[in-house]
């Protein structure tokens, strides 16, 4: 996960801050959780995989298994598939603008 974390920032300064805020937030609310590479970014679980951040061209993603369960007010959450929706953070403001706190909560 550090070797990511390094060269996430090495390629993008501001890509890197978000990862690092999301992960400070996963590990706030949940100070036991896990975390390993795999698909390309960071898988978080507590007993069972619950989503994951992964970095793309324009956005950094994170990823929630059963996001189709989560509630949304604002609709934040995209994603058309069975069970899996995500947010998209482009900026560092879009972190609290978007309520990923909210979102993290809901996993369990």
């Amino acid at each position: 996960v550090q070797k990511f974390l390094e060269d996430t920032i090495l390629k993008d300064k501001e890509k890197g801050e978000v990862i690092f805020q999301l992960r400070e937030i996963v590990f706030k609310i949940f100070p036991n959780v896990t975390e390993r590479i795999i698909y390309g970014g960071i898988m978080f679980s507590l007993e069972k995989d619950f989503g994951g951040i992964f970095v793309s061209k324009k956005h950094v993603s994170f990823e929630f298994t059963n996001g189709y369960e989560m509630k949304d007010p604002n609709q934040f959450l995209e994603g058309t598939g069975q069970y899996r929706r995500h947010l998209k953070i482009k900026l560092l403001s879009e972190i609290k603008e978007k309520t990923v706190d909210f979102f993290v909560k809901q996993v369990v």
